[in-house]
């Protein structure tokens, strides 16, 4: 029995991923998106999404996502609910390992499979992801104008989304558990010099606070790191900034990446160092992080695998598939 061999599979179903499916669907390449273990990506936990193009009312994070999704439903798209576990690169096709479901060759692959933000693992700092506690200030500071708000972390990631925060909210605590600042001296001296910025050193934060419905945030339970001293800091809304990981875990040792783990790239390119393995969104792209960025790069990457499948099947390397099925 012959292997079904497809023409780009594409790791991830995020901005990045979802827009890739809708551009290689319409070159009638019929991809084959694989979920992940977070179908949609990070908008499936954010609440109202206002600075996507098109949408000048607004729209909730999943219901965007599913829009995307059904678009690429509509080019052929074909999903497959599962967990990338490895790729096999060693020979063409491509064999792309699942958790559940038998193997996926491709001639092409996409890797959109995003980054995570890095949390401090508090319970109610999960249940209200959405509802008052962000790890992205860009995305969501625009709602906190007036407000009171925290940050906490001690690079520059910190420095950067707390600098940012002083554009809409009244005031911002930066919460640091040491006694000095890791972030570049560039970016302390605009945060320290802000009369919107209160640092709050020596302090870890020991609980997210929220009404009894948790529908908002609505404090923070601190402890002061040298006194043992807890009290509670009144606020409206609470980032996260201690970083992000990419989800480079399965290609580590197959592509190359930098000292964190995103994935090289050429430049003005979304080609990789193994030929016919692209990249697109968050996974390479620890500067922006933004769904419309993910989604500008999900269109290179499938116009860089449109034109290298189109090329390797002129040079009688690969068939191309007419029609695939997951």
């Amino acid at each position: 029995m012959s292997r079904v061999v497809h023409n780009v599979i594409i790791i991830g179903s995020g901005p990045a991923g979802l827009t890739a499916a809708i551009y290689a669907g319409r070159a009638n390449l019929n991809p084959v998106v694989i979920d992940g273990i977070q179908p949609g990506g990070q908008l499936m936990i954010t609440s109202d999404v206002e600075n996507f193009p098109g949408f000048p009312e607004g729209i909730m994070g999943p219901e965007l996502m599913e829009r995307f999704r059904e678009q690429a439903a509509r080019f052929n798209t074909t999903f497959v609910e599962d967990e990338v576990l490895s790729v096999d690169v060693t020979s063409r096709p491509f064999k792309v390992n699942l958790g559940s479901s038998d193997p996926l060759y491709g001639h092409s692959v996409i890797l959109a499979s995003g980054a995570s933000a890095k949390w401090l693992g508090l319970e109610n700092e999960k249940k209200l992801q959405g509802r008052g506690v962000s790890a992205c200030a860009t995305c969501d500071g625009f709602f906190f104008r007036e407000k009171v708000v925290a940050v906490v972390g001690g690079g520059d990631t910190a420095l950067e989304e707390a600098s940012y925060l002083t554009r809409h909210a009244s005031k911002v605590y930066l919460i640091h558990r040491r006694d000095a600042f890791r972030g570049s001296k560039i970016m302390q001296d605009r945060v320290l010099t802000n009369p919107k910025v209160e640092v709050i050193w020596n302090t870890v934060i020991e609980d997210v606070l929220s009404d009894p419905a948790q529908t908002h945030v609505n404090g923070l339970r601190l402890k002061n790191s040298q006194s043992g001293e807890v009290r509670d800091l009144p606020i409206d809304g609470f980032f996260v900034a201690i970083g992000h990981e990419p989800n480079t875990k399965i290609i580590r040792d197959i592509l190359k990446t930098d000292d964190n783990g995103y994935v090289l790239h050429v430049p003005d390119s979304s080609k990789t160092d193994i030929e016919g393995f692209f990249v697109a969104g968050d996974v390479h792209d620890h500067h922006y992080r933004q769904a419309i960025t993910a989604a500008g790069a999900g269109c290179m990457a499938a116009i860089d695998a449109e034109k290298w499948l189109e090329a390797e099947a002129h040079s009688g390397n690969l068939k191309l598939a007419e029609q695939a099925t997951a």
